[in-house]
């Protein structure tokens, strides 16, 4: 269970179920990225629930393929369900309580079930050799679990998925047959059961059965090298995880997946050798296996998910394969020596976090087909020099490109229009970017601390620039600010200490707090005609500042608004401004 906790505070860390949405009085939870929904907490519900295929709320069309944890728990007065086709898992303890429960009328042969396709639970009336009937579709997540009677269970080949912890602590099953048509088995489905402590089951530190590995023994001896003998076409989810026995392992050829957490935190995992026939690779499949230098992945691999390779830290090289589309959250997170990556052709989004921390990933080619780069995608790839974006690519997100130390250029196409948050903060040694004339917006800190920007060209369609967008670049000279820009946010230019000349646009109606804090080399400012307010700060211990003009329509002018200014004679001031305290502190009378 340990191990269960660790995986699910992964995923936690990393998912997009960030938000909760009401459809027909029932509370389901969204993933934002994949547009899913799963049914949540309702412990109120009662009568008779329908749940759709899809629910409509304002953040789009989202389809429903989960009922989540104790989601409908103690709801007593909820006598019927009916779920949807989509419905992939039912999760713990998801009617316990429930009159749907309580009904004997839903019962047969001692399981519980909904729709006589959803088989939710079991009790000591079951038969002990259970025959899965053939109308079964979806077992739930620990239906058998701790169930003392059943000794022999024969699954249905109605059924393509066997669940997590279905037999758990089943201690009288000593069989269970698994036929073809199973295609994936979750973590912990025997763990504790009489299959999984008898130890003539297990064969040289692995458990089998009907040709799929179900777990491997932590206990044994350190340098496991596993390489299997027996035919396998399938791995359970989590089969390894946490075996720090493990050194090398081959994965035999006819495995067409390798499940969520196979291997988490192995690690002393060095080597993972991946056969032709895998074609997908689950969230987490080799999370924190922070010593496995070597994991190429085949051609034929179309899918990778989220947080699949997250910290593995020594893998230098990994391929991808033309026909994935999608580089998901964090997948790569972490890899600090990886090198080289190619960008498959085909390629549409790179998720939050994909590449974030790759140190040693040098020039990446995006392919035409991308359309979305997330949010601290490239984050902390410090010797990354150049990047390029294609013509789809609109949108520079949060901390895309943040801390990448070595970056000294940047190419932003035609027709992009926002650069997030930090989208290049701490970028050092960046140079030159090519900003086009379609720019509407520039985040928060998206350049502050771009130490060696000398020049930036602001288009005049800019509207919106947020507080300390340009901060500390240290070596910006000089600045054009866009004529559509009625308000210069709070230091926008603070501790820009090469700063000598600012042209102030004529639609510059407010200037913020610190927007020119500790520009020590600013000489002259002439306020446009529209500016009313000077903020608090705006250009305090501007040391080379001697003229400031200041304009007739000037109604407000901050605290310490040009406190430290030196060589500054004080200005005459339009009648009828408003003068706070100190705001010509230490200038010349």
């Amino acid at each position: 269970m340990k191990r269960l906790l660790l995986v699910l505070a992964a995923v936690c860390a990393l998912n997009a179920w960030a938000e909760e949405a009401v459809y027909e009085d029932i509370v389901y939870s969204l993933d934002l990225d994949k547009m899913t929904a799963e049914v949540g907490l309702n412990p109120r519900a009662y009568g008779e629930i329908v749940i759709p295929e899809t629910i409509k709320v304002d953040q789009g069309d989202f389809r429903v393929t989960a009922v989540g944890d104790n989601a409908f728990k103690g709801a007593k007065d909820l006598t019927a369900i009916e779920l949807p086709a989509t419905i992939e898992h039912i999760y713990r303890s998801a009617f316990e309580g429930t009159g749907i429960y309580a009904d004997k009328a839903n019962w047969l042969d001692g399981v519980l079930m909904i729709d006589s396709m959803y088989l939710i639970a079991a009790d000591k009336s079951i038969k002990p050799k259970y025959e899965m009937p053939g109308f079964v579709k979806l077992v739930a997540i620990g239906a058998f679990k701790g169930n003392k009677t059943v000794t022999k269970v024969t699954w249905s080949e109605s059924v393509k998925v066997i669940d997590h912890e279905v037999f758990r602590d089943c201690k009288n099953l000593v069989k269970l047959v698994i036929p073809e048509s199973v295609e994936w088995i979750g973590q912990d489905v025997l763990t504790g059961s009489g299959l999984y402590t008898n130890d003539k089951k297990w064969k040289k530190g692995a458990l089998y059965v009907d040709g799929c590995l179900i777990a491997t023994n932590k206990d044994i001896a350190s340098n496991f090298v596993f390489k299997s003998k027996v035919p396998v076409r399938l791995i359970a989810c989590n089969a390894f995880a946490g075996n720090k026995a493990l050194k090398s392992v081959s994965i035999p050829e006819g495995v067409k997946c390798i499940p969520s957490a196979a291997f988490y935190k192995c690690e002393n995992l060095v080597k993972a050798e991946i056969p032709n026939s895998v074609t997908k690779v689950e969230k987490f499949a080799f999370y924190g296996c922070g010593k496995m230098a070597e994991c190429l992945l085949p051609e034929g691999v179309t899918e990778i998910g989220m947080g699949a390779f997250f910290e593995c830290a020594a893998l230098k090289e990994q391929r991808l394969g033309n026909s994935i589309r999608e580089i998901e959250k964090a997948t790569f997170f972490g890899c600090g020596l990886m090198e080289k990556i190619n960008m498959p052709g085909k390629l549409e989004k790179i998720a939050d976090g994909a590449f974030r921390g790759c140190a040693q990933l040098d020039e990446v080619v995006f392919p035409e087909t991308l359309t979305e780069i997330g949010e601290m995608a490239f984050a902390g790839c410090a010797t990354m020099t150049k990047v390029s974006l294609p013509k789809q690519v609109l949108q520079i997100r949060m901390g895309t490109f943040k801390a990448c130390l070595a970056l000294r250029e940047v190419s932003l196409p035609y027709g992009a229009y926002s650069i997030g948050e930090e989208a290049f903060e701490g970028c050092v040694n960046l140079q030159r970017v090519d900003m086009p004339e379609s720019m509407f917006r520039i985040g928060a800190h998206a350049f502050m601390s771009c130490e060696s920007l000398r020049s930036i060209y602001l288009s005049d369609d800019i509207q919106e620039m947020e507080e300390g967008a340009f901060q500390k670049c240290k070596t910006l000279g000089k600045v054009h600010l866009p004529s559509n820009l009625q308000d210069l946010p709070e230091a926008a230019f603070a501790e820009c200490t090469a700063l000598y000349e600012v042209e102030l646009s004529d639609g510059l109606e407010n200037i913020g707090n610190g927007a020119f804090y500790n520009c020590i080399a600013l000489r002259e400012v002439k306020l446009p005609a529209n500016v009313v307010s000077i903020g608090q700060e705006s250009f305090a211990n501007c040391k080379a500042l001697k003229k400031v003009v200041l304009n007739e329509s000037l109604e407000q002018i901050g605290v310490m608004a040009f406190s430290g200014c030196t060589n500054l004679t004080i200005p005459n001031v339009p009648e009828g401004t408003e003068v706070a305290h100190g705001a010509f502190k230490g200038c010349k009378k």
